[in-house]
C-alpha cells in the first residue's frame, strides 16, 4: 500500500481545500487552494484551462501539496507530487467536486460553474511521497475542548 493510500479515509472524508505549491514561469514559488477529490491513489482538481496554474504545471509538473485545517490541534497530510493537466476530465471532475463540496450540482454556484464546464481541465496529482502529522496529544493540555472536535478531522 502506498503512503497516500494509507491516508485514504482522511482524504475521502476531509472537506478541506488542497494547497498546491508550484513554480511560476519566473521561477518563484506560488501556493494556491483548490477543491480536491481523491480516487485510487490520485488527487484530482479542476480549474479553467486559462488559469495560470495550468501553465505552471505544464512547464514544471513537480509540485507540493498540503491538506490540513486551519484550527488546532493542527493535523493533516502533505507531500510532493507530479501533476498532469488532463482536459478531457475537466467537466467530470468539476461536477464531482461540486457534489463533494456543495452537496449537489443543482444550485446557483454549480449551474454558474457548469455553464462553462467545457473550459475546465483536470489537474491530476500523482503523489511521490507524503506524510501526516497530528499534534492532538501535544496540544491536549492547552486546548482540551478543541481537541475533541478537531480529532475527527485528523489523519
Amino acid at each position: 500500500m502506498s503512503e497516500i493510500e494509507q491516508h485514504s479515509d482522511y482524504l475521502i472524508s476531509a472537506r478541506l481545500p488542497i494547497r498546491i505549491s508550484c513554480r511560476t514561469i519566473s521561477g518563484w514559488p506560488v501556493v494556491l487552494s483548490l477543491w480536491y477529490l481523491y480516487r485510487n491513489g490520485l488527487i484530482y482538481c479542476a480549474t479553467k484551462e486559462s488559469a495560470r496554474i495550468v501553465t505552471y504545471l505544464k512547464n514544471e509538473p513537480r509540485c507540493a501539496f498540503e491538506i490540513a485545517g486551519d484550527l488546532p490541534p493542527y493535523c493533516g497530510i502533505r507531500g510532493q507530487a507530479r501533476a498532469a493537466v488532463v482536459p478531457e476530465l475537466g467537466a467530470e471532475i468539476l461536477e464531482a467536486l461540486l457534489i463533494r463540496y456543495v452537496g449537489n450540482s443543482d444550485n446557483k454556484l454549480a449551474k454558474q460553474l457548469l455553464k462553462e464546464a467545457e473550459k475546465e481541465v483536470a489537474l491530476v496529482l500523482d503523489p511521490i511521497n507524503c506524510h501526516s502529522w497530528d499534534f492532538s496529544k501535544r496540544m491536549q493540555t492547552v486546548l482540551p475542548d478543541m481537541i475533541g472536535l478537531a480529532r475527527k478531522e485528523c489523519p
